[in-house]
């Protein structure tokens, strides 16, 4: 089955993954961002979601039978989060009802639905692990029931199916994104190789020794169009990982040493990234006009802040999967494989040396 799709923020990590898979079975993409970047098979969209009247007249006349939702804004608190991101949400559906209105629309969001906001991130009573569908939304504001809540309203008044997808950390490449834990890493063994400094874990012991799971963005684009083309997928919310679990103790070798490092023994002190990282953009930029790579510019790559989030839990983090496997998504991604892929690529293309 395919159709014309929406991609919004075919731009990010998640986007340019959904619109790739898309464009390769033989949809016809539309990927819409404020400042779309040019993509193989994708028409771009411009359009800022915080403006209805604008995103209603880029939309017109589009009438796409599937929309993926991939992008969100971080803003200051998680009031404004909520605000501007639920707005964001209605605006686009606004923008496609009626004629226009899609066959099905999906939902990106993630394990913050178990885990709680930024401001309360892996704090207070949370469900047991691993996370499953049927466990209830905390009973605290968060920005990403504020968004299903749009789509269903949306949904109960166009009469579209929806699916909504929560991944764990998603690994993919997307330069300029709020949350890329993968590239953070690649530059952080770079500049560690480059200074001498050792390579050490930043997060807590209970990441370090314990259990986790991530999501490869191929591995949710093929979700996302698994739901999307599945009847009994139809009005459903879903976990997506990879399939594997593992533990940091692990992988941490694993990624030192495809970039020729030596792991720094791991003594239980959180180290965050985000301070060892403080004053290395000039480093980078160094290293960059060196090596001739393409961004210069640190803060356009990596993201510590939200990869400290992730790696300082205080909490095992494992993702249940039986509700997918069960209607028949089989598809399995090695984790270890998504990071090594990953930096592959970004060396390829001139973002890492």
């Amino acid at each position: 089955m395919t159709g014309k799709a929406l991609v919004v923020g075919g731009s990010g990590i998640v986007g340019s993954a959904t619109a790739a898979l898309l464009h390769e079975q033989g949809w016809t993409v539309h990927g819409l961002a404020r400042k779309p970047l040019e993509q193989d098979g994708v028409h771009p969209v411009v359009a800022d979601l915080q403006d209805a009247a604008a995103t209603a007249e880029a939309l017109s006349c589009l009438a796409p039978d599937a929309v993926f939702i991939t992008t969100w804004l971080r803003q200051d608190s998680e009031a404004e989060n909520i605000r501007v991101n639920s707005a964001m949400v209605r605006n686009l559906l606004d923008g496609l009802r009626g004629d226009d209105a899609p066959r099905h629309v999906a939902l990106v969001t993630g394990l913050k639905h178990y885990l709680g906001p930024f401001e309360a991130y892996g704090k207070g009573a949370l469900p047991q692990t691993p996370f499953r569908e049927e466990q209830d939304r905390l009973d605290i504001e968060n920005f990403y029931y504020a968004q299903e809540d749009e789509v269903f309203a949306a949904a109960e008044r166009d009469g579209f199916g929806w699916s909504v997808h929560r991944p764990h950390t998603v690994i993919g490449k997307a330069v300029g994104n709020a949350m890329n834990m993968g590239t953070t890493l690649a530059v952080y063994a770079t500049l560690c190789r480059e200074t001498g400094r050792p390579f050490r874990f930043p997060g807590s012991d209970a990441q370090w020794s314990g259990l986790t799971d991530m999501t490869d963005a191929r591995q949710l684009a093929k979700h996302l169009l698994w739901a999307a083309t599945t009847p009994a997928a139809r009005d459903e919310a879903f976990n997506v990982v990879n399939g594997d679990v593992f533990r940091w103790s692990w992988m941490w070798g694993r990624i030192a040493d495809w970039f020729g490092l030596e792991p720094a023994p791991f003594d239980g002190t959180v180290r965050p990234l985000e301070v060892q990282m403080a004053d290395d953009a000039p480093v980078w930029r160094r290293i960059a006009e060196r090596e001739g790579l393409v961004e210069p510019d640190l803060s356009r790559l990596a993201s510590p802040w939200h990869t400290d989030a992730d790696l300082g839990r205080p909490i095992e983090v494992v993702t249940d999967m039986s509700k997918s496997r069960r209607m028949g998504f089989t598809a399995y991604q090695p984790t270890d494989d998504a990071f090594f892929d990953l930096f592959a690529r970004l060396r390829s293309d001139r973002l890492i040396p």
